[in-house]
């Protein structure tokens, strides 16, 4: 019996009121709840929403990768005229790569780092068309590589995967979903960990894939502006339900749901200022804080609890000194390098790699100095050899006037209350194993705090200054969401009372709303400590709102620094200009208009 082939005018992916749920010991969660949408071929549809919305179930439901789970799962779902819900597993497996592939988030957990990329889109093919020989399969992984633009793909086919950029790994894994024409491409948050600019290349790439080859794409995100350019109609979830769709114009200019009115205003933009955003930030303080002093009103006991406990009317915003009154900078660095040896092989001559090259600033008190740059930049090597977690080759590097470039470990040991970080990813920098207490806590007992009740007592009050509870104090990291660990490690980070904080790409691995959150805190807490910041990112919206002036790193030079404003609104570097270029927007037609001349500014180049 022939399997049916839908008609020109019919959806390639048709979703009715989809629902899955998973069977937990507290009750039943309804990852999807009666979720419709259609996507037609060559139509682009946008489903976005934050962590726990269902995006991801979705996908997964979309592929019948939810086989094997204890998912239950109801409704319909069509790719390209055939029922994903009750077909066989032999059905599936035979749909998968032909009618609809699959490009994950992390390219790194997609490729195996033992095989070659050839041998990986080789077999990709052969799976699932085992007719094909091994010699047609690899001409065919060679233009698949050709086809979305990695250079001399017939040399590069035999590389593995750890030889390739993030970017052009993600390319690769997008080749490998492209092996078998399928009829739709299914991309889970396929930009979350790159680049500016190469998250516009890959977005780029899907474009014009998609226009080229006919295919229907399902673009799956948290981040509005990620999908704005690229979709002709959006879904947005929250908790399992498509709370809005439309066209994404009508959806990203006249959002009905307060929801999603909530999703764009968490989303940075490049033409928001410092000013704007602390400005902002600033009233939303004064009001929640008028609201909780009426509530504590409402409940006070006579003995005046809510006067103990309520939170203080006013507070007093810290603002950088003017360059007459700032006197001597907190930080200077000089003429700072840092080089690595990188062998050559079992015969091969090792050579220098100079990953930063006579970089110089000061920084002042209260002041923040966003670092921006791609990977490989060494924004992350600088802000180590700032903490002097490395030791810089040459150059240096002065704290409150002293030299620390060549301090030994036991003479850093005050240093370190003075100068903290908070890294980039709070599920691996939160040991597992230890309470939050316990996590917060140590470093009061590293310097010298033995007195327990105190420890707990000064972690319990951060944890409420930073937004948690007390009683989280004997909790484990796993039972914290992204957002509620990036508070513990910036309360990690305070208990010492530090003079400067390196934040290094503290908010990139989370939602745009979570995202907001973090920086909202960080924005108070500079206010009511005077904290001095150093914020490395490759988002240049989120660096513009958080910092005072900007450092633009490339290869391990700094090819422009000036006050936050001068450097967005008149860039002095062609390098600069091509990162607020890449940068994503959220009106739809200003995204084509971008991308249409990026895709001349490459033309030229070739």
């Amino acid at each position: 019996m022939s399997e049916s082939v839908p008609s020109a005018a019919s959806p390639v992916v048709r979703v009715q009121d989809l629902r899955v749920v998973f069977p937990t010991m507290d009750g039943d969660v309804r990852a999807v709840n009666g979720l419709s949408f259609e996507v037609p071929a060559g139509g682009a549809l946008g489903i976005v929403g934050e962590s726990g919305s269902g995006k991801s179930v979705t996908s997964l439901a979309l592929m019948g990768l939810h086989r094997g789970s204890r998912a239950r799962i109801s409704g319909a779902i069509e790719v390209v005229g055939q029922d994903v819900v009750r077909a066989s597993d032999r059905k599936l497996r035979r749909m998968r790569g032909n009618d609809i592939a699959m490009v994950f988030q992390d390219p790194m957990q997609s490729l195996h780092p033992q095989f070659t990329v050839g041998n990986q889109l080789v077999e990709a093919l052969r799976v699932h068309r085992p007719e094909v020989s091994r010699s047609e399969a690899r001409a065919r992984a060679v233009e698949s590589l050709d086809r979305v633009g990695i250079p001399d793909p017939a040399k590069r086919i035999n590389s593995y995967p750890h030889e390739f950029s993030g970017g052009m790994r993600q390319r690769v894994v997008i080749a490998m979903g492209l092996m078998c024409d399928p009829k739709v491409l299914l991309a889970d948050e396929p930009t979350t960990a790159l680049d500016v600019t190469v998250q516009a290349q890959v977005l780029d790439l899907l474009d014009e894939l998609r226009t080229d080859l006919g295919m229907g794409l399902i673009l799956v995100s948290h981040d509005l502006a990620v999908v704005a350019g690229s979709v002709d109609e959006v879904v947005v979830m929250r908790h399992g339900v498509a709370v809005e769709r439309g066209d994404v114009r009508k959806v990203l200019s006249e959002p009905e749901h307060s929801y999603t009115q909530a999703l764009l205003a968490a989303v940075p933009r490049v033409e928001v200022s410092r000013a704007q955003r602390r400005a902002r930030d600033r009233a939303e303080r004064g009001r929640r804080a008028r609201r909780e002093q009426r509530r504590g009103a409402a409940g006070a006991t006579a003995a005046g609890e809510a006067g103990r406990k309520g939170p203080k009317e006013a507070f007093a915003p810290f603002t950088p000194e003017s360059k007459k009154e700032r006197g001597e900078p907190l930080l200077r660095v000089e003429n700072v390098s840092q080089r690595f040896r990188v062998r050559g092989g079992t015969w091969g001559k090792s050579t220098d790699f100079w990953a930063v090259k006579d970089v110089s600033f000061d920084l002042y008190r209260g002041e923040t100095l966003g670092v921006v740059g791609e990977s490989g930049s060494g924004k992350s090597t600088l802000s180590r050899m700032v903490m002097r977690l490395l030791e810089p080759t040459r150059g240096r590097v002065e704290f409150e006037g002293r030299d620390i470039t060549h301090m030994s470990d036991r003479a850093l040991r005050p240093l370190r209350r003075d100068v903290q970080m908070v890294f980039q990813n709070p599920y691996s920098s939160l040991n597992p194993r230890l309470t939050v207490g316990d996590a917060i806590g140590t470093a009061l007992r590293v310097q010298g705090e033995k007195d327990g009740k105190k420890i707990r007592r000064q972690v319990q009050e951060l944890l409420e200054r930073v937004g948690l509870e007390p009683d989280h104090y004997n909790r484990f990291p796993h039972a914290f969401s992204g957002g509620q660990r990036q508070r513990i490690a910036i309360a990690r980070a305070l208990i010492l009372k530090p003079k400067l904080i390196i934040c290094d790409e503290p908010v990139s691995a989370l939602d745009v709303s979570t995202q907001d959150q973090v920086l909202r805190l960080l924005s108070e807490l500079q206010d009511d400590f005077g904290l001095t910041y150093i914020f490395v990112a490759h988002d240049l919206a989120v660096v513009r709102q958080v910092s005072d002036r900007v450092a633009v790193m490339r290869a391990g030079e700094v090819v422009e620094m000036g006050d936050s404003d001068s450097v967005y609104e008149s860039p002095g570097s062609e390098y600069t200009r091509q990162l607020l270029n890449a940068a994503p927007v959220l009106d739809p037609d200003h995204a084509r208009e971008l991308r249409a001349d990026r895709v001349r500014r490459r033309a030229r180049a070739t």
